[in-house]
């Protein structure tokens, strides 16, 4: 048996007895929060298991925070930012970071851009130099050639993710059917082709002069450090940069979706069927018990969508997904199912409405919870194994909570969740009105889905 197996097996029969009295120690993530004068929030978590460390700087920007007219800016400077800074010339970010053992990225989605860095301890004060020098000193290496090329190249990743991919356009309609025009979620995070032509470099400027300043940024630093020397590198290197102006947030006004199909034809050879509700936002009260309501219809193999779909009626593929995404400011339900060769849509659309039907009516199983919860609970502990899961969630979880360490608050509101709980989200949420796509084959429009709601 493999040691790590051994390991584990060994320390779950150790806590069994405290889980049974009840003694089950509290998960926890100590950190220390620092705030410098510029408004730069650090949050530093010291684990000497490994000398490893990473960076993980959010700034509370993303396409949700764009204009009509001007979508794709924060995904586009998540490309900027990699493009060299005044002290740090192109490619020297990469390439000093390499050489040190480290690597980095970034990401981009409605509410914030991300970027980090991991890479051995030593490697700190060069993580967080470089970090500081194109938080300070970016603009002066702006120019129209850099803006162009990285404008090429996010339209190209565009090409690729949406109008080359199978399936792909369905994310250019899926946000203007769901939300309203008003709306920050109503584009997709990549922006539009025309909103990229159409960014001058001035554009780009004033963005970063808005949204790219520590007053609205938190940079974690995490693994094996001390608190108190990550402190002063981080005032050595940040404190110089100015405080960026006052940011207002979208406010979204409440509104209602309209029960929509639609039929759209690509270049595939299996149609697929997406179905949307509108739900609630991160940490709603119902947040968590529809996050269990995706489990329980599409989380395994043994869930009721995979069994009724793909094992016992044979009419999908393995593709079925089911997934509440509770965002910063509003949130979405969707179910996904791709039908075999040969099968319509309707046909599937037909029973995920009597799997709905009979989740609301009779509510899952105790097994069903049960598994649910563990499935859940298990990805959970498996995504903050490692210092840089441990990172990017506490920064998440100031962002949404204000509160650093909400590991254990994360967890008990799932823990929480009963089977009355989820029956009265699917009742409420998932029998209301919806968006319904079906992206079927070239020519075979009697293929899609019927318009219908669940009852």
């Amino acid at each position: 048996m493999p040691l790590v197996r051994r390991i584990l097996i060994a320390g779950a029969l150790m806590l069994a007895p405290a889980l049974a009295a009840g003694q089950a120690k509290k998960l926890s993530v100590p950190y220390v929060l620092d705030t410098l004068p510029n408004g730069l929030t650090l949050i530093v978590h010291e684990d000497h298991s490994t000398p490893v460390v990473t960076t993980n700087v959010w700034f509370h920007v993303g396409s949700g925070d764009e204009k009509p007219g001007r979508t794709g800016f924060a995904h586009l400077f998540e490309h900027l930012m990699f493009m060299g800074s005044q002290h740090a010339e192109y490619p020297q970010f990469d390439r000093l970071l390499e050489a040190a053992g480290a690597d980095n990225n970034g990401s981009t989605t409605e509410d914030r851009t991300n970027y980090y860095e991991n890479g051995p301890n030593s490697s700190l004060p060069l993580m967080l130099w470089l970090e500081a020098d194109r938080l300070g000193w970016l603009l002066p290496t702006m120019d129209k050639p850099k803006v162009d090329l990285q404008r090429d190249v996010v339209k190209n990743e565009r090409r690729q993710s949406y109008e080359n991919r199978p399936y792909g356009i369905v994310a250019d309609f899926e946000p203007k059917l769901m939300y309203p025009a008003s709306h920050p979620y109503s584009w997709p995070v990549i922006g539009s082709m025309v909103d990229l032509s159409a960014a001058s470099v001035d554009d780009v400027k004033d963005f970063f002069r808005r949204y790219y300043a520590p007053n609205n940024a938190t940079l974690v630093v995490a693994g094996d450090v001390r608190a108190a020397e990550v402190k002063a590198l981080v005032r050595a290197y940040f404190s110089e940069i100015p405080r960026g102006p006052k940011i207002d947030r979208p406010s979204p006004t409440p509104f209602t979706v309209r029960d929509t199909a639609l039929t759209l034809e690509d270049r595939v050879q299996l149609p697929q069927l997406y179905l949307e509700w509108h739900t609630v936002k991160g940490w709603h009260a119902d947040d968590a018990a529809l996050d269990i309501a995706a489990s329980v219809l599409a989380g395994s193999r043994t869930a009721r969508l995979t069994q009724s779909l793909v094992y016992s009626g044979e009419l999908a593929t393995s593709t079925v997904y089911a997934r509440q995404d509770g965002k910063r400011l509003d949130g979405d339900f969707t179910i996904v199912a791709q039908a075999r060769a040969g099968k319509g849509l309707d046909t599937l659309r037909a029973v995920i409405d009597a799997e709905l039907t009979r989740l609301a009516a009779d509510g899952p199983t105790a097994r069903e919870l049960e598994q649910a919860k563990n499935v859940i609970e298990a990805g959970f502990l498996r995504r903050i194994e490692g210092v840089a899961g441990k990172a990017d969630q506490l920064n998440e979880y100031f962002y949404q909570t204000g509160r650093p360490d909400s590991f254990q608050a994360d967890l008990d509101r799932y823990r929480r969740v009963t089977a009355t709980d989820v029956q009265r989200v699917v009742r409420t949420y998932l029998q209301a009105a919806r968006v319904m796509i079906s992206v079927v084959p070239q020519g075979k429009q009697e293929l899609a889905a019927k318009k219908g709601v669940a009852q």
